[in-house]
């Protein structure tokens, strides 16, 4: 196996960080990996992985693993900035509290996974960002209020920090899926926004495969440093937005 350079996910416990997880320690990639939930990390059982409770709100937890794991692997090349959460809901009757989780966890909580790899990257003149958006970052849904002001906020970040980090040789890759097979309805407290998910997820024959996504993402970073994917859009065939 080649010395294939180390590679850093948050939200790295299911869904799209799992599956994304799993390809590329399958192309022989070394990981840390990041979650709240160490024992789901656990049960992964990849090889060359470093594993930590991490909270991305918290800034100094999430740069102590990267530098834990930098020791053992060397530098990051790519960080997926993957973790977040969506609270759905109507926004007349919706609690501020849930406003403040998604604003706390899929805006600063990205930044400080940035944070974390962004001045080694720029010295190396080398490095990925791969930043978990979402279709509710290119079009906004009455149910998704606080949430697409989330995943807007990682578009406009995303093409600031491409045009910065441009000159220095350093990628950012934003990705945007429609609906996918993931955890993402546990998140969600509302009643009606949660059967009008359900329902428009059946209507459409169900969502695709996060593998499909983590696919995509591999792809995308296996290309030459000189060329960038600089947003994946996917969705299900009969998802239209």
């Amino acid at each position: 196996m080649d010395n294939k350079p180390l590679i850093a996910i948050t939200g790295a416990s299911s869904g799209i960080g799992e599956a994304v997880a799993r390809a590329f320690s399958e192309a022989g990639h070394p990981l840390l990996l990041m979650a709240r939930r160490l024992d789901r990390l656990e049960a992964l059982d990849l090889p060359r992985t470093v594993l930590r409770k991490v909270d991305v709100r918290d800034r100094a937890s999430l740069a102590a693993a990267v530098r834990d794991a930098e020791a053992e692997h060397g530098p990051v090349d790519l960080m997926f900035a993957n973790a977040g959460i969506a609270r759905l809901g109507d926004i007349a009757t919706q609690p501020p509290e849930e406003w403040d989780e998604m604003i706390d966890i899929n805006t600063k909580g990205v930044m400080n996974s940035v944070h974390a790899v962004l001045a080694g990257m720029v010295e190396r003149k080398q490095g990925t960002l791969v930043m978990m958006s979402s279709i509710a970052g290119r079009k906004v849904y009455p149910d998704h209020t606080v949430y697409c002001g989330t995943k807007f906020f990682v578009h406009a970040v995303s093409e600031s920090l491409r045009a910065y980090l441009a000159p220095h040789n350093v990628r950012v890759v934003v990705v945007s899926p429609g609906i996918v097979d993931t955890e993402v309805l546990d998140h969600v407290n509302d009643l009606q926004t949660l059967e009008n998910y359900k329902s428009n997820k059946a209507a459409i024959g169900g969502g695709i495969s996060a593998d499909i996504v983590a696919g995509l993402i591999l792809d995308a970073y296996a290309l030459p440093q000189r060329a960038i994917v600089q947003e994946i859009v996917i969705t299900p065939t009969q998802q239209t937005y």
